[in-house]
């Protein structure tokens, strides 16, 4: 599953997990009619309005093995809020198509590590990288040290620990647009934090946290740069 934030705004993301996928040796499909995860819908409230959206989730992803998502958020949403949205629709159908579905969606990085026992996927990028843990992929996912170990495996990197990491970026959605002020303080804090650490890319497992980290430090003209984990690892010597 792309994402709606990568489908719109950063597509080489997409491509990304493609590519580490298939050098890995899965068969990779992308199902054309997949839309959005109901994330936006579920976390303002609007749980009815989520109910058709969590169907054609449903419909686009039943019967396969397993549904990668680069993006801890949106994983988070299917595995812990569609069974929300499913039983309050009074459909048993899309209840049991859930409670498929829930459990074969995996975060990328669940995916690699869990599922395919890989930490070392033949990455290449010789830069100083640190780690922002996003917080659905820490708090509702629990993916702990998953990402840093698949970072520290890839050749060439430099992996520097980011202080108080495992504060909020400041974005969480709507929260950036209702609390704009708020917003961008924590940002500043997360990106005062990344500096300090001297690395060149600031590196997270969700676009839509990277998306208001790096229009900070673009703002703030530092020359770090941010990148998806999965960027990362999609990259090779032969690149």
């Amino acid at each position: 599953m792309l994402t709606c934030i990568n489908d719109t705004l950063f597509p080489d993301t997409g491509t990304a997990v493609v590519r580490l996928l298939r050098r890995l040796g899965v068969d990779v499909d992308f199902p054309e009619g997949q839309t959005c995860c109901a994330q936006p819908m579920v976390n303002t409230g609007y749980l009815d309005e989520a109910v058709p959206v969590v169907r054609q989730f449903v419909d686009s992803f039943d019967g396969y093995d397993a549904i990668v998502v680069p993006s801890g958020s949106c994983a988070g949403c299917v595995r812990h809020q569609h069974g929300l949205v499913a039983r309050r629709s009074g459909d048993p159908a899309l209840e049991a198509a859930v409670a498929r579905t829930g459990p074969r969606t995996h975060e990328l990085t669940e995916f690699l590590v869990d599922v395919l026992g890989v930490e070392d996927v033949g990455a290449y990028f010789p830069h100083r990288v640190t780690y922002h843990p996003t917080c659905h992929s820490l708090r509702m996912l629990g993916v702990g040290d998953r990402p840093t170990r698949l970072l520290r495996a890839v050749k060439g990197l430099r992996l520097v620990e980011l202080p108080a990491a495992e504060e909020c970026c400041g974005f969480g959605g709507t929260f950036a647009l209702k609390n704009a002020e708020t917003s961008v303080a924590m940002g500043s804090d997360k990106v005062r934090h990344a500096r300090d650490t001297g690395a060149e890319v600031l590196v997270a497992g969700d676009n839509s946290c990277l998306l208001h980290l790096g229009g900070i430090l673009s703002r703030e003209q530092t020359g770090m740069r941010v990148m998806h984990l999965a960027e990362i690892l999609a990259q090779t010597e032969a690149d």
